[in-house]
């Protein structure tokens, strides 16, 4: 408990103190937010805005994990996890696609930076070292850090071991990088509105601390009664969440409306990967479509929005993604993010109600 409180605490300080000061940088080099034509009027206001906000979160997170693992080997000799290592790898090497996106957007002055096939590029090596890492890395539980199937929690319901090793990991390898894609597009995307994603994340992050600190006082050949998990350093990835949660939590107190720093895709894009790794490594990748509702409508959204115009050349929506549709009939800014956060913590706790409920069904007790 000690090394998450320490976590939560430095995450929180270095957000707070350092965003300010990346405010400052920023505005002396003139890096601010280009806002697309297209979007509603009421946002051009915004333009000039600092960017590239992602950048103090990534280094809270790693920073509070770091200073966390630190007390944990000097108290306990206690090394850092190789699967904590992997989701921090997945985190930091999406912010660094996002970074370059942004840094060619300020650089490029307009609201267009790294080509759609660059990134995809990018997330495709990244995802896919990730993936195999992730198989194949010893860890200190003796558990692998993921498991090549799709869970809803813990017991693949599709393994991918059904036609030997290789193809396993070349079926995981393609199931990973959908799961890059998806909520690193879907994080990308909710990053609309002033603190809708760094709050909406805030939240969805904390189901996923509760989630790993449970895991971890109920693995496999542990003290622990009841149904258990056979999931690699399961405390680690609780005080990584704990820590995005502090991270975004921080950074909320200078990205709200009227925000003075933009996260940018330096911050949405590692925040999706970091929540697509939370998913792959604690085995609750579809319990995840639960526990980030607010996304996967965002992205819905979108996805039908431009499918049904493509088909009908009309709309659905008046426009998406759909917290902008809320915006243009009539609620203000804040009214909408309110409200998604609000939608967000439904989410959340159903999907904590699920997870607990599996428990209780494997324990025998429901």
């Amino acid at each position: 408990m000690i090394s998450l409180l320490i976590g939560l605490g430095v995450s929180l300080i270095v957000t707070l103190i350092g965003t300010p000061l990346l405010i400052h940088i920023v505005h002396k080099l003139h890096y601010g937010q280009y806002i697309r034509q297209d979007g509603p009027q009421s946002h051009l206001v915004k333009r000039g805005t600092p960017t590239l906000g992602g950048v103090v979160i990534n280094l809270a997170i790693v920073l509070g994990w770091a200073c966390s693992a630190l007390y944990r080997y000097l108290a306990y000799h206690d090394t850092p996890s190789w699967t904590a290592i992997l989701v921090l790898f997945a985190m930091l090497s999406m912010g660094a696609l996002g970074f370059i996106d942004d840094f060619a957007k300020v650089r490029k002055k307009q609201n267009e930076g790294l080509s759609v096939g660059g990134k995809f590029f990018g997330q495709f090596v990244f995802a896919t070292l990730f993936a195999v890492l992730t198989l194949i890395v010893p860890t200190k539980s003796g558990f692998p850090s993921a498991q090549a199937g799709i869970a809803f929690v813990e017991h693949p319901f599709v393994s991918f071991d059904f036609a030997g090793r290789i193809v396993a990991i070349v079926i995981f390898v393609i199931w990973v990088n959908f799961l890059m894609t998806a909520w690193t597009n879907a994080f990308n995307l909710t990053d609309g509105l002033d603190g809708l994603a760094s709050g909406s994340s805030m939240v969805a992050f904390v189901g996923y601390s509760l989630i790993a600190y449970w895991e971890s006082y109920h693995l496999k050949g542990g003290s622990g009664s009841g149904f258990a998990y056979s999931v690699s350093d399961p405390q680690d990835l609780a005080i990584i969440a704990a820590c995005a949660v502090a991270a975004c939590f921080g950074f909320l107190w200078y990205n709200t409306n009227p925000a003075k720093i933009f996260m940018g895709d330096t911050g949405s894009l590692a925040l999706g990967g970091l929540f697509a790794a939370l998913s792959i490594t604690t085995h609750t990748e579809v319990l995840a479509v639960i526990l980030g509702g607010l996304f996967v409508m965002e992205t819905c959204s979108d996805v039908i929005q431009v499918g049904y115009f493509k088909m009908t050349h009309k709309r659905v929506f008046k426009m998406a993604p759909i917290h902008h549709h809320f915006e243009l009939c009539g609620w203000q800014e804040n009214t909408v993010v309110v409200r998604f956060w609000m939608i967000e913590m439904l989410f959340v706790l159903v999907g904590l109600v699920a997870f607990y409920s599996n428990w209780l069904v494997g324990s025998g007790q429901f």
